[in-house]
This record gives C-alpha cells, sequence and structure tokens, in this order.
C-alpha cells in the first residue's frame, strides 16, 4: 500500500524537487540573490503534491509573501523583535490577508512570512523587495514545470472515476445476492461500500479541475480537453448514482428485514444493472477509440431499462416499489456517465402509469 502510494506521488514529487532547485539556481545565477529561500519554497508550494488550481495558488502565494515581508519589515523596524512581537506580526499579516478575501495560501504564507522576517531575517533594507522577487521567481518556476512536465490531466480523475464505478458496481451485484438469499448481510456489506465512496468522487473532482489546468498551461496535453469536458459532465451523474445506489441498498435492507415479498424479475434487474455499471467502468477506464465505447455503454443500460416496466412491481410492497423507483432513476444517472441527454435518458424507460413519460423518482 505504501509502496503504491509513492508511485502514485512520484511525478508531484519529481516536480517539486525539479521545481526547488531551478528556482534557487535562477534566482542565485540570473537574478543575483545569494540566499533566495524563498524562490524554492515558492515553487514546492506552488507545486504541491495535488493537482489543484496551481496558477491560483501561485499568484496567492507570492500575495502572501509581499504581506507577510511588508508587514513584518514595517513593524520589526519599530517595535523589535521577540515573542509579543512576533504574535503581533502574524495577527495583522494574516488579518490584512483574511480582509482580502483571499485562499488559505496566501494567509498562511503572509503568516509564515511575516514569522521569518521576525526571527530569521533582518528587517528593512530592499530585502523585503527581493524576498518578493524570490517568490515570483518560485511560482513562475511552478508553472513552467507543470508545463513542461506535467502529469497527464485525464489519467488520475479517470482513475478514481472508473473506482467509484467498480465499487458501485460490487455494491449492486451484494445487494442482488442479498435479495436472492434473503440474506441481509451482503446488503449491509454493500451498504458501507457505498458510504465510503464520497472520498473517491471528492478526489476526482479534485483532479478534474488539476486536470483542466494543465490542459491550459501545457502544449502537451492541449488535445485531451475534449477528454476532459467528457469526464466533467460525467462527474455530477455518477456522483447522483451513488446517491441512488445507497437509497436503493438501505430500501433493499427494509425489504429483506421485513421479508417482503419480491418478483424475481426485480432482482434480476439489479444483478443486470451492476454488469452495466461494470461496462460504464471499462468506458471510463477505455483509452480513445477502445471498446467499449459511450454506444456500448449506453445500448447495454437500455437493455437494462427495457425491463423496467411497472409489472414487475405489481402488488408490491412499499420497499418494493422504493427499490424499484431508484433503480429507474440510477439508469437515467448511468445513462448521462454514458453521454445520454437527461431527456433521452427518461424517454428510454417504459413508461409508468402515475406519468407516463418520466420515472416515479428522480
Amino acid at each position: 500500500m505504501s509502496l503504491r502510494r509513492l508511485r502514485v506521488s512520484a511525478l508531484p514529487i519529481v516536480q517539486c524537487a525539479l521545481g526547488a532547485g531551478i528556482a534557487w539556481w535562477v534566482a542565485t545565477e540570473l537574478v543575483g540573490h545569494t540566499t533566495p529561500f524563498f524562490a524554492p519554497i515558492a515553487a514546492v508550494v506552488s507545486l504541491g503534491l495535488s493537482l489543484g488550481a496551481r496558477l491560483r495558488r501561485s499568484v496567492e502565494l507570492v500575495a502572501g509573501v509581499v504581506l507577510g515581508v511588508g508587514i513584518g519589515d514595517l513593524l520589526v523596524a519599530v517595535i523589535g523583535s521577540g515573542a509579543w512581537q512576533i504574535a503581533l506580526v502574524v495577527v495583522l499579516a494574516m488579518s490584512a490577508a483574511v480582509l482580502l478575501n483571499s485562499g488559505p495560501v496566501l494567509s498562511m504564507q503572509a503568516g509564515n512570512s511575516a514569522v521569518l522576517v521576525a526571527t530569521l531575517l533582518p528587517p528593512g533594507g530592499d530585502g523585503g523587495v527581493g524576498r518578493m522577487v524570490d517568490a515570483l521567481v518560485g511560482g513562475l518556476v511552478g508553472i513552467l514545470i507543470v508545463a513542461l512536465l506535467p502529469t497527464h490531466p485525464v489519467g488520475r480523475a479517470r482513475r478514481y472515476a472508473g473506482q467509484v464505478l467498480g465499487t458501485a458496481a460490487e455494491v449492486l451485484q451484494l445487494v442482488a445476492d442479498g435479495l436472492v438469499e434473503n440474506d441481509e448481510k451482503p446488503i449491509v456489506t454493500a451498504l458501507e461500500k457505498a458510504r465510503d465512496t464520497q472520498s473517491d468522487i471528492d478526489t476526482m473532482r479534485t483532479h478534474l479541475v488539476g486536470g483542466r489546468e494543465i490542459s491550459r498551461i501545457s502544449p502537451l496535453y492541449w488535445n485531451t480537453r475534449s477528454r476532459l469536458d467528457q469526464l466533467q459532465a460525467a462527474a455530477d451523474p455518477i456522483d447522483n448514482a451513488v446517491r441512488n445506489i445507497r437509497v436503493l441498498a438501505r430500501r433493499s435492507l427494509t425489504l429483506v428485514r421485513d421479508d417482503e415479498i419480491l418478483d424475481p424479475r426485480l432482482v434480476d434487474q439489479v444483478e443486470k444493472l451492476s454488469h452495466a455499471v461494470e461496462v460504464l467502468r471499462q468506458m471510463v477506464m477505455a483509452d480513445p477509440g477502445k471498446q467499449p465505447d459511450q454506444a456500448e455503454a449506453a445500448r447495454v443500460l437500455r437493455s437494462v431499462a427495457s425491463g423496467m416496466k411497472p409489472s414487475v412491481v405489481e402488488n408490491a410492497g412499499l420497499s418494493a416499489t422504493v427499490v424499484f423507483a431508484q433503480i429507474r432513476s440510477l439508469i437515467v444517472d448511468l445513462m448521462q456517465v454514458a453521454g445520454v441527454r437527461r431527456i433521452s435518458a427518461i424517454a428510454t424507460l417504459p413508461p409508468t402509469v402515475e406519468h407516463p413519460a418520466y420515472p416515479p423518482t428522480q
């Protein structure tokens, strides 16, 4: 597990290492500063170990150094250095950052810079300006590293989307097993797995933001923008699908505990949906031009949708009816992951008595 985490973080670590070294070299050899330690710090902070809005972070970083160094230089030159002086400088620098409605990077960097000025660095002179230049150098080097040595803008988001869909397929299969056996244990396990997916969904969204930024900065990956658009469009439907799966699992658990009479065709639909979600996972992980593609995934989901007729829950209890409704809602979400418009996805479902054109709950 530790080695896998290291392997996943290998490229960001190399980026940070190169950024720190290059920023130091630029600041010393080209700019002419003797100890430009703000330059490598700025490069590492602007790159970080995770994808995100690096351009914004770089700007916030430089702004934070300007605030921290400026306030620190001004105050320490007047009031001196000590415990209460450090506390006052940090309060004022971070307060100024917050008043600017800044992000956490600006606020923390302002505080850090103020501490360094109040404790290690002599205030006054042109040191403050030099440190601001060093921070700017580090931030620009960080952006350059992202452009020339980028992580793949689609790879990480795609991997987490695949993990979420893989878990969703497993959860549905466990629910089907529990319904067939009239056993709550597989369904309890399914519900636990479904609840644990939120962190992967959040990470997927973070990597989509970072991937979008890389596709703009790096000429190497300008051609990935359409794939990012496709994955971005699938993010909300994936999230909604997982939420519907959680409801489906909870109601299936109630169904088993209440020993409701269940039409075997409904269980069969849950199992078929599990297989369809696995096809979706393969679609997300497939390279461009490879199978299964969106058309194939949509075809499989339409096959499942065709079996969702009201007769499946005729004379059924409340829980079975809710499971039926959740499956219909889930199919609509999953078809949107496959690139089908919502209105078209709804139209593929057999009509119900209550609402001929729409699923019971959506």
